[in-house]
């Protein structure tokens, strides 16, 4: 339901498999046999992921992570590569058969910190001399160095759950869980520790003892599930940290988006502790990514104005610290920001956003004038900006190729390729090609769809179809890369792929967005309609399947209701399928409020429940996927991550129960092991395999 990073995959799939065994092989690049140029699901488990991108204080070297995959030993293995700015002398820095991450340049890059086995490791800028400089009990997270060199942030867990030991010491081998608020779970795990940032002393020897910046408070810093470092940073020439944090517990934390932009002053004062205030006080929306100027005299950040609503328009403020004042740049911006990076001289920011069904990099002065970075709708998604002289250096994805690192212009606008990670790859592999559509709605607009043809297509023949549904609701589909559902391996199957941007997608504006919320069953789901019956009429496709995860699992089980014959098959991953249920069971409180209904009555807690009766939950639960069973006559794929709390499994299995009472050819995949993604190696083939397997036997 939350929207995702390609990061956020990549780091799981690093760390997915647990604890590893200290006699495990180094994975490594290797021969990957291919079979007639065929792309398969183990073919794209052996590419490597390339993350983390950091350029060396003089800008002439670029160190980044590349990670392997086995999916023989079930994981993944990542390790560090170092290049010239220029893309030459590309070479890999270690050679550790436990991954490496959240690598740094130190001592003006003479140095690298880094990960392992959650303790900072410091080693020589060539990979030699390798020592522990940590030792902080229960291990880090992450780490982020004070531009001066002389303090880390580092985040770690904080207990905050009673053990049976804490209120019978005579029961300590009891495994009951106490329970006294909401938030009792999150994502994938019970809410036992959530995360604490602090701060500490670094001579590049050793690291010193921690201080908390919440001195003990029972809140998120970094907050959950998410997010990282980037909600916390060092002011470049002082000792002030701002943090992003929602200090709220229980119910409230629950039903609330509300988190605030703190300043905190690391130099105590007698009898005061640590002065802090709140720079976006009285803001009460998502207020986050804060960063400091070079100069170190203003902070800007990303806000949501809303409280309650996660997919509200993302703008951006700057805030002067002298004066205090609050500054607005995006006013005038149709698009979320992402992000933020300040130029050097203190006087610009860049940016990401995604525009029309890409992710572009902009820029603004200080005066809000937006400019275009990257080339006006080019086929790409651009990553967080690194800026280098005259050219920017980031990442590049598409719906065709995985992330590889490019530089690009200031001038103009062009990119050069920096990384040739999987170049030897493709090049044995046949070619989709990919079309730009613009569809007519119902309502006389027009939708933005992708459609990824098969290698050799061949507009004589006729091809099966796969219209995804995206999760979300909120999210786009642009020209990014997934090992999760990956576009590019479902055309390499033989089917055309059809990715509408139907309403609720966030490339296209805050009033296309918005429109699904408290409108699950209205016009984006004409909008599908639209877009399959549109790529219907071609006489190239034949029968087509209806798929998707998350709310496009919830689209796909209140599709298979109504669709009125034009979908052969559907896949349902993760998916809604009882609102009223979902309601009671789900963990972030503030999500299922707000779409459904909630919206319609903002900052009122509970407007979007089932005993509201408010016109929009009314007509919302009415029309709940689960009612609709009786229509149900389309072979349908279930399958759930026992481990998800977002949508938790029941949500599969009932819809799979139903499935049968009805006698819908039907059949249930659970992963006991995996939250609401499907991330561990032979998991996601498993996962592969069985969604080819069923859309093959149905559509072919």
């Amino acid at each position: 339901m939350k929207r995702i990073t390609l990061l956020l995959t990549i780091m799981a799939l690093v760390s997915a498999c647990g604890e590893k065994s200290p006699k495990e092989p180094v994975l490594e690049k290797h021969d990957v046999a291919i079979v007639d140029g065929h792309f398969t699901p183990e073919i794209m488990h052996q590419l490597g992921k390339i993350s983390d991108l950091q350029v060396s204080p003089d800008g002439q070297k670029i160190l980044y992570g590349v990670a392997y995959t086995s999916i023989e030993e079930n994981r993944s293995n990542r390790n560090l590569f170092v290049m010239n700015i220029d893309g030459s002398d590309n070479r890999q820095l270690t050679h550790s058969p436990k991954s490496l991450s959240n690598a740094r340049w130190i001592e003006g890059g003479k140095r690298i910190a880094y990960l392992q086995g959650g303790q900072i490791y410091v080693m020589n800028a060539d990979g030699t001399g390798a020592r522990k400089v940590s030792d902080v009990p229960g291990g880090i997270a992450e780490f982020k160095i004070h531009p001066k060199g002389d303090y880390v942030l580092y985040v770690t867990d904080f207990k905050v759950a009673k053990q049976p030991a804490d209120i019978y010491p005579d029961l300590a081998k009891s495994t009951a869980r106490t329970i006294e608020g909401l938030m009792y779970r999150h994502w994938d795990h019970f809410v036992e520790n959530i995360p604490h940032t602090y701060y500490a002393p670094f001579d590049g020897k050793t690291l010193g003892e921690g201080t908390d910046i919440l001195d003990g408070a029972p809140y998120e810093l970094p907050t959950e599930p998410f997010g990282g470092l980037e909600q916390v940073d060092f002011a470049p020439d002082s000792y002030q940290i701002a943090y992003s944090c929602r200090k709220l517990t229980g119910r409230d934390y629950a039903f609330s988006t509300n988190t605030d932009i703190y300043v905190y002053n690391m130099e105590a004062q007698p009898g005061v502790g640590h002065p802090q205030y709140n720079a976006s006080a009285g803001m009460m929306g998502y207020d986050t990514d804060p960063v400091w100027s070079p100069d170190g005299s203003a902070i800007a950040w990303l806000s949501m104005e809303r409280d309650g609503y996660e997919a509200d328009k993302v703008r951006l403020f700057v805030s002067p610290i002298v004066s205090g004042e609050r500054i607005e740049l995006s006013k005038n911006f149709k698009y979320n920001v992402g992000s933020p990076v300040w130029s050097p001289d203190s006087k610009e920011i860049y940016f990401s956003a995604e525009v029309e069904g890409v992710k572009e990099i902009w820029k603004t002065d200080l005066e809000g004038n937006f400019t275009r970075v990257t080339p006006n709708h080019e086929w790409a998604d651009f990553g967080t900006p690194i800026l280098v002289g005259d050219r920017i250096i980031t990442t590049q994805t598409t719906l065709l190729h995985p992330a590889e690192i490019v530089s690009v212009s200031l001038a103009n606008g062009t990119w050069t390729q920096l990384s040739h990670e999987n170049d030897a790859i493709f090049a044995q592999l046949e070619t989709p090609t990919v079309e730009e559509r613009w569809i007519p709605t119902t309502d006389g607009k027009k939708m933005l769809t992708w459609v990824v043809y098969p290698p050799d297509f061949d507009a004589t023949k006729q091809y099966p179809a796969i219209l995804l549904c995206l999760g979300g609701p909120q999210g786009a589909l642009t020209q990014g890369w997934s090992y999760r559902w990956n576009y590019r391996l479902m055309a390499s199957q033989g089917y055309i792929v059809v990715l509408p941007n139907r309403r609720g997608t966030t490339a296209f504006g805050q009033e296309w967005c918005e429109q699904i919320s408290g409108d699950y069953i209205g016009q984006n789901m004409k909008d599908y309609f639209s877009a399959a019956d549109a790529l219907k009429a071609e006489p190239y496709v034949g029968k087509m399947a209806a798929v998707g995860a998350s709310y496009g699992g919830y689209s796909v089980y209140y599709l298979a209701g109504i669709h009125q014959g034009r979908f052969s098959a559907f896949v349902a991953h993760a998916g809604i399928f009882n609102e009223e249920s979902m309601y009671m069971s789900t963990e972030e409180m503030w999500f299922p409020d707000w779409d459904n209904g909630g919206c319609k009555q903002p900052g009122v807690y509970m407007a979007g429940s089932p005993w509201s009766k408010t016109p929009a939950s009314v007509r919302h639960y009415a029309n709940s996927p689960h009612k609709l069973v009786q229509n149900w006559d389309t072979p349908i794929l279930v399958t759930h991550g026992e481990l998800d709390y977002r949508v938790p499994v029941e949500q599969g299995m009932s819809a799979f129960n139903a499935a049968q009472m009805m006698g819908v050819p039907s059949k249930m995949i659970l992963f006991p092991d995996e939250n609401h993604w499907i991330l561990k190696p032979q998991n996601s083939v498993h996962w592969n395999r069985e969604f080819f397997a069923w859309l093959d036997k149905y559509c072919k």
